[in-house]
Formats: C-alpha cells, structure tokens, sequence
C-alpha cells in the first residue's frame, strides 16, 4: 500500500511538471496535493514497516514531538489545499471568463503559501501543547504512531484542559477550510442549476466529481478519528480508523484522480512513453 501510494503520487507529479497542457492551477495544486499525501504518509507508515522487521518498537521523545509534528503539518496542508482546490472550481464554473484573471500565478502562490503557513501553525501549537506535559519514565502507546490523544491520556498529570484546547484547536483548523468547501459547492450548485442545457449540467459536475470524491473521503475518515478519539476509549478502534485516515486515503487519491480524467491519462502516457 505505502508503495503504490507513493508510486501514484509521484506518476501524477512527474505528468502534471512534464506535459505543458497541464499547466494550469487544477493541476498545480493537484500535484502539491500528491506532494502533501506523500508526506502525510511518510511520517508514519516508514516507521510502522520498520518496527515490524526490527521487532522494536521504541520511539524517542523527540522522534515522537517530531512524527506527529509532521502529521499533522501533512494533514493540514491537505486540508487547506483541498479548500483552494474547491475555491479554483468556483471561480471556473461561477465566472468562466474570469478564470485566467482570477486565478494567476501571483494569487496561485499566495494560496499555497498561506495554505503552508496555517499548516506549519496548527501543528507548531500542537507540538508545543505535548511539549509542556509530563511524562512517566517508560510510556507505551497503544498506536501505531504518537497519536497526540493516546499522549494526552499517557500524561502523569491532568490534561482535562489539554485536552479541551486540543479539540478547540482542531474545530477551528478544521472548521475554516471545511466552511470554504462548503460556501463554494453551494455557489457551484446553484450556478450549474441555472443552466438549461442537460449536457452543460453534467459537463459542469463532471469537473467536480473527483475533488468531490476526494474531499468526502478525506473528511469522512477524519472526522471518524476524531469522534472516536473524543468519545470511545477503544485503542483498537481508533488505531484502524487512523489506518484507513493515514494509509488508505493517499492510496486513493490518484486512483481518484486519473480514472476519468483523460487529460491526466493522456498525460500519463506520453510520460511513459518517453521514459520507455
């Protein structure tokens, strides 16, 4: 799984930077998208495999800040870039003739710096919120990575107030980009429902059909890690939640991306192709 992931991440890349056509702000935000799911699962999936063939499962205190440090930076930046990516279908379906205005290298680069920016926030404020707890001597995590929740309930202290900044934290990171998807999807929807023509209707959503795909997959799953951290206490449960969050989503992604979309498999083919 981490193979392929990592494989169809780096296909779609390598298409977008190699074929001119795909030069526009859908793809450029596509391929830092594939950029972000390969760190996103490289900051756990490595170490897993790892400790599997060592039969070790230790971690040390600043590998551990640093692993879910990490994590959550990829998470977020996914987040963020999903919302720009729904902010980019608005602007080419709501006001077409706009588009090239609109969406210019100039505002595509502030996007993605603010996007990099909130990331490297939230999970600065994170870190620093595990970094101030105290632990016991030896602490063993019921996880398959340093999962903040399994930390906060590993503390030799209480974390009651940890834990409710935590979960304030992650509402408003998670809220801002979550408005933003929904605010545009509902422009789109009542833009495309103004258009009389049927093949118009289907034209329009067939453009949002795979960043519609991703993002209920990708918030689908996180919003099940966080309710089953917040309310089961079941390791078990909240260890395979995050399995299919962190492993199986990025395998997806490109599967997601690729099967209907002809110009990326067009593109995909004069890559091949070429390296051949």
């Amino acid at each position: 799984m981490y193979l392929v992931t990592i494989m169809g991440n780096l296909l779609i890349i390598l298409a977008v930077s190699s074929d001119p056509h795909l030069h526009t702000p859908m793809y450029f935000f596509l391929s830092i998208l594939s950029m972000a799911d390969i760190g996103f699962t490289s900051t756990t999936v490595p170490k897993m495999i790892w400790d599997i063939h060592t039969q070790s499962r230790a971690i040390s205190h600043a590998g551990c800040l640093m692993q879910f440090s990490l994590f959550y930076l990829f998470a977020y930046l996914d987040s963020s870039i999903l919302t720009v990516m729904a902010y980019d279908r608005f602007v080419a379906i709501c006001h077409p003739l706009h588009y090239p205005v609109i969406m210019n290298p100039r505002l595509c680069f502030l996007l993605l710096l603010a996007s990099i920016s909130a990331s490297i926030l939230e999970s600065q404020m994170h870190c620093l919120m595990i970094l101030l707890l105290t632990f016991c001597a030896h602490v063993e995590i019921p996880h398959f990575f340093c999962d903040p929740t399994q930390l906060l309930r590993l503390a030799c202290e209480d974390t009651s107030t940890d834990r409710l900044l935590m979960y304030f934290i992650g509402a408003i990171f998670g809220g801002v980009p979550v408005s933003g998807i929904l605010y545009s999807y509902t422009r789109i929807v009542s833009s495309v429902l103004r258009v009389s023509s049927t093949g118009g209707r289907s034209k329009a959503f067939s453009t949002c059909g795979s960043h519609l795909t991703v993002v209920c997959l990708f918030y689908g799953t996180g919003i099940g890690v966080y309710l089953s951290s917040a309310v089961s206490h079941s390791t078990r449960q909240g260890a395979l939640t995050s399995v299919v969050y962190s492993m199986v989503v990025p395998m997806l992604n490109p599967f997601i991306y690729s099967l209907r979309n002809k110009d990326l498999q067009r593109a995909f083919q004069k890559f091949l192709s070429r390296t051949t």
